[in-house]
């Protein structure tokens, strides 16, 4: 009935994002054994009542204050639990106070769960609190990841509202590098009912409908402000998207089916070294693997653009003590 009945701990479970992945988890079939945590009792007690009043068969879900207990045994675990974006702040407006949240979700990974095969990190600036996460977990950096689609997703979604199409024959949406307001959105890999987005920008129409590039570049901004448009509309941050994708990630990591949409990935070398941005990647048995993205010089200069950001935001977490040197990384963590 279910796809592994393995333990999956949700840290953060008393909140919107957490108590819908846990329903989520279950409505869908991913996981019936679910330990929740949240170092709210109330709020995650009437959270876990919730659950049970929903009457899932054959669900095993628990409750508890005490990270070891939740943790202890998890081989997977998904976390939302840091202090959510609030209107007119950026997902940077985190770091610090987020950041130490994730270096003590990482030491508790560590001593609790050192088993854990996926973390999946959704709360921001997911990047650099997974980036941060990882190195002091003690896990190979393939079994620790953030939640990237949401930005591909809107990119999809804005499309497909300009077409005038269903969402889903928008194909080969994705954006990449960092999860906030330098993220890096790419056309070439796009179609809209077959047609290449960049022939559209030529001149092309779908249904009789072009793009001009200026309103290319708008449907860019449109993407970049895509977390904080929803804060304006509903009076706080998504928590519904996040959720189910972060569910769908798990379940491609438990099928070895794979995930259509770029994760967040460590790269230990190469172009991009240093950093957990979002890329295409593979599942594999030894976690996520990456693939460095390929584009025009366009695209690959508003890459190179964010991965410069995202080590700006890596060096204020190094100069602010929470995360050591680089170069001291693998004294910490032996598989860096």
């Amino acid at each position: 009935m279910y796809l592994t009945d393995k333990k999956v701990a949700v840290i953060g479970a008393a909140g919107a994002i957490g108590s819908n992945l846990v329903q989520d988890l279950l409505s869908t079939g991913v996981a019936n054994n679910i330990a929740m945590y949240d170092p709210f009792e109330a709020g995650l007690e009437g959270a876990a009542e919730e659950i049970y009043h929903c009457a899932y068969p054959g669900a095993n879900v628990s409750w508890t204050t005490d990270v070891a207990k939740a943790l202890e045994g998890a081989t997977y675990i998904i976390s939302s639990g840091g202090a959510p974006r609030k209107e007119g702040m950026t997902r940077e407006d985190l770091l610090r106070g987020n950041c130490e949240i994730a270096k003590g979700l990482g030491e508790s990974i560590r001593q609790y769960a050192p088993g854990a095969e996926m973390v999946i990190i959704i709360f921001n600036p997911a990047d650099i609190t997974g980036l941060t996460t990882m190195i002091y977990s003690g896990l190979k950096p393939g079994f620790v990841t953030t939640l990237a689609a949401l930005d591909s997703t809107r990119l999809q979604t804005r499309l497909a509202q300009h077409f005038g199409v269903r969402q889903d024959e928008v194909t080969g949406c994705a954006t990449y590098g960092g999860h906030g307001e330098k993220m890096a959105v790419f056309k070439g890999g796009i179609s809209v009912q077959g047609v290449r987005l960049t022939d559209i920008l030529a001149g092309a129409t779908v249904g009789g409908r072009g793009m001009s590039a200026e309103e290319w570049s708008a449907i860019q901004e449109h993407v970049r402000s895509g977390g904080a448009r929803i804060i304006k509309l509903r009076g706080r941050s998504s928590f519904q998207s996040p959720s189910h994708q972060s569910v769908e990630m798990l379940r491609g990591r438990i099928t070895g089916g794979g995930y259509p949409w770029p994760c967040g990935c460590y790269f230990h070398d190469g172009p991009y070294a240093k950093v957990m941005m979002a890329a295409d990647t593979q599942f594999t048995a030894d976690g996520l693997v990456g693939s460095v993205p390929e584009g025009d010089a366009e695209d690959m200069a508003a890459l190179q653009d964010s991965y410069e950001h995202l080590c700006k935001l890596r060096d204020e977490v190094i100069a602010a003590g929470i995360l050591p040197p680089v170069d001291q990384w693998s004294a910490v963590n032996p598989h860096l």
